[in-house]
């Protein structure tokens, strides 16, 4: 005897959902690159007022320029931390744990507010120099427009929560040119199944987001490798290794972030002011060492393609390891992701110098371990693999790393899983929600 259809696997049903899915993945991407387009303007601007006060500031006018560089990123942070705490508290920081407890059904979805903070807050904390992502208010957005369309289009509960993560989806695909990797994040991450209609809206909404973001912003790669990155399969075990590394230093970067939440919140200042504390110091930093501030797309092309000086590299490595940190306790709009992958390339570079000195007959090539490296660190804190992989594979557009990143990303969940140490969204989702660590499967 054959199984009753259910109603919503109907193909009318069906196509509605997809149509739906589809509708929102093509919002999402339009406003994603608008975005990106946004972010850009604001990091050159700041690039531009930092040129201009190193060429006119002569003599002592000269120590000014590190005080005007800090009330510039003050201003913005502040800014960000304003629009969020006047119009829509839950644009703070990522978005991603928020939008998994409306997924789950553990918190309501935001108001209609959300999107345009997130927007105009984003470019200001991340334009400001702020050592956060693009991807948490990208994927908060798209789970903002769900919510508008299912509203619009009154649809059931049920569907609408496959609607919200298929957007939040498709706002990962649109910030990183990645769209197999929005639709994994949506299953392995976001809803941590699978089912047929969740497939369809997922995969519907990030493929719209793509061809928008496609058209507006061109078919580029995130990353563009210059350098020859060759198989190795014979060194899988090193890679392991390397994996087992990153996902310690992953379980410290975790609580890490969330120590600098306790610190910041036991501060004796109002939330906008503390922001602006924090955007003083981080634009201080942008007048000494301009290129380790922002977002950290720049340092990630600049590990790939090996042009980071070993020297340098346990220094840049540490300041970018509080920076994040210290960052995202700002309370404005920003994610975890994009700076991770910054991290993670930084720490591979450098233990690729290491090894290719200290197994020089293995020909190890450093920039592939900075390849590998965004992976696995990515994998050890979230404890999603399958997007980190797929995520920096899309982004590079490069498949010679595959199997170094498998064996990596494997390393890299050992010990954070043998130390009980929970993914980075779980830990800030239970303090968002207030409810217990969201379970693994």
């Amino acid at each position: 005897m054959t199984e009753a259809k259910r109603p919503e696997d109907s193909p009318r049903a069906l196509a509605a959902l997809a149509l739906l899915a589809g509708l929102g993945g093509t919002v999402t991407g339009a406003i994603v690159s608008l975005f990106l387009m946004g972010l850009h303007h604001a990091s050159a601007l700041r690039d531009t007022l930092l040129t201009w006060f190193v060429v006119h500031l002569n003599g002592p006018a000269a120590y000014a320029g590190p005080a005007l560089m800090a009330a510039f990123s003050a201003t913005c942070a502040a800014l960000a931390a304003w629009l969020v705490l006047r119009f829509a508290q839950t644009a703070a920081g990522s978005g991603i744990p928020h939008v998994e407890a409306v997924v789950d059904g553990r918190l309501p979805p935001a108001g209609l507010r959300l999107v345009p903070v997130k927007f105009f807050g984003g470019i200001l904390a991340i334009g400001g120099g702020l050592a956060l992502g693009r991807e948490g208010p990208c994927v908060q957005m798209g789970a903002g427009i769900a919510h508008l369309t299912t509203l619009v289009f009154r649809r059931a509960v049920v569907e609408r929560s496959l609607l919200t993560a298929a957007c939040a989806g498709a706002g990962l695909a649109a910030a990183f040119n990645a769209p197999i990797a929005g639709a994994i994040f949506v299953l392995e991450e976001l809803v941590r199944r699978f089912e047929n209609r969740l497939a369809i809206a997922a995969l519907m909404a990030s493929s719209a987001s793509i061809l928008v973001s496609r058209l507006m912003l061109g078919n580029v790669p995130a990353l563009n490798i210059t350098v020859d990155l060759p198989d190795q399969p014979l060194i899988s075990g090193i890679y392991l290794a390397f994996g087992m590394v990153l996902g310690l230093i992953a379980v410290a970067y975790n609580q890490t972030i969330l120590a600098t939440q306790d610190i910041a919140a036991r501060l004796p200042l109002p939330p906008v002011a503390r922001a602006a504390l924090i955007g003083a110091a981080v634009g201080a930093l942008a007048w000494f060492l301009p290129a380790v501030v922002g977002g950290g797309d720049s340092l990630s092309q600049a590990a790939i393609d090996g042009h980071v000086g070993l020297a340098a590299l346990p220094a840049l490595i540490a300041i970018r390891f509080l920076l994040g940190a210290v960052s995202f306790s700002a309370g404005t709009p920003g994610g975890l992701l994009a700076p991770m992958l910054a991290l993670g390339a930084l720490i591979g570079l450098w233990i690729g110098h290491g090894l290719s000195v200290l197994l020089p007959g293995l020909d190890i090539t450093p920039e592939g371990f900075a390849v590998v490296g965004m992976a696995a660190f990515f994998a050890g804190s979230v404890r999603a693999p399958l997007t980190a992989i797929v995520i920096v594979t899309e982004m590079t557009a490069n498949v010679a790393m595959l199997l170094p990143m498998l064996a990596a990303c494997a390393g890299a969940l050992i010990l954070p899983t043998v130390l009980r140490n929970p993914p980075i969204y779980n830990a800030l989702g239970a303090r968002l929600a207030g409810a217990p660590l969201r379970k693994r499967d």
